[in-house]
């Protein structure tokens, strides 16, 4: 359902609307780990995050009669921005479905970006059945986080950008470890780096405690989480993966690496010190996995997708409080 032709497609919806993130690199952090080791900053990307890349893709590719009646997400944040920011520069309004403990900075952002939010408990109802009523109630187009199939194809052009700027440094080899919750932006990167550099291998990663994911692809069948909360990584928890992404992630993803909060934070500061990025918990767990996982890793060189850095000062002093 999702090819390399739409992924480049997206890429080309995107041109002039998403950012080129950079590629990073520290000597200390190669030190730590081990190996050469690229940090892809999609921290740096609009909105603090990978999302706005699947929010674009998904709003600028509907009819514009469809488009013109507004979009409807769930979030716990991340993807919200994305498509709060998409429906906004395409003028067209916006509901976004969001947990009521998702952190204050992502809520407050999506109400200044001009949607309208809609909090929920995450723990006692159902956010597919609230996003599939105000659907239909107010006919908006539902544009879910990850298992759909234009979201999925932008998430890929991080893919792409990965296979040029491994090129521009000369790296013929790595594996590419990417935070993993439904699967959009580690499958996406999968189908991308098929296409364009298939010695390139993908790792998802999770925190303890919330590793389907890692489960799933052990098992080769979709495993669940049992709770979707307790984690500070709230970005990446999800109930499951998706049955568009699990499919394509059992087929091309190495298996899954599982880090625990202290470890993402941790690696939140080291971010902070050595590459002076802000990483959220959910965005740090990939850098995690390289620093403190590589007896895990079997090449030479690995490439990092720090996915998000929309994180609140609490938390951000908590990560910054373990560099001593």
């Amino acid at each position: 359902m999702v090819s390399i032709e739409m992924i480049v497609a997206a890429r080309a919806r995107l041109r002039g609307h998403a950012r080129r993130t950079p590629l990073l690199s520290s000597p200390f952090l190669d030190e730590i780990a081990g190996r050469r080791l690229f940090i892809k900053a999609e921290c740096l990307q609009h909105t603090g995050s990978f999302k706005f890349r699947g929010g674009w893709s998904a709003v600028s590719a509907l009819e514009p009669e469809v488009r013109a009646r507004g979009v409807i997400a769930f979030s716990s944040g991340n993807h919200a921005q994305g498509v709060a920011l998409a429906a906004r520069l395409h003028g067209v309004p916006s509901v976004i479905i969001m947990p009521d403990d998702a952190p204050k900075l992502k809520i407050s952002n999506t109400r200044a970006l001009g949607a309208e939010v809609v909090l929920y408990d995450r723990a006692k109802e159902d956010r597919d059945a609230i996003g599939a009523r105000l659907s239909e109630e107010r006919r908006l187009t539902l544009i879910k986080p990850f298992d759909e199939p234009q979201v999925i194809a932008g998430q890929g052009t991080t893919g792409l950008e990965i296979a040029e700027q491994a090129e521009e440094e000369g790296v013929s080899s790595a594996e590419v470890l990417a935070p993993c919750g439904g699967g959009g932006l580690t499958s996406g990167i999968a189908l991308a780096l098929e296409a364009r550099t298939p010695g390139f291998r993908v790792r998802p990663c999770e925190p303890e405690g919330f590793d389907d994911t890692t489960r799933s692809l052990a098992s080769g069948r979709i495993e669940r989480n049992a709770t979707l909360s307790g984690s500070i990584c709230d970005a990446i928890i999800t109930p499951q993966p998706g049955n568009i992404t699990f499919p394509i992630l059992k087929r091309l993803a190495g298996p899954g690496i599982v880090v625990t909060d202290e470890e993402a934070l941790r690696a939140m500061a080291l971010a902070f010190t050595r590459l002076k990025i802000v990483v959220e918990p959910g965005g740090a767990v990939a850098l995690a996995a390289a620093l403190f996982h590589g007896e895990q890793l079997q090449e030479d060189a690995a490439i990092v997708v720090t996915s998000g850095g929309n994180v609140d000062d609490e938390m951000f002093a908590r990560a910054l409080a373990l560099r001593g």
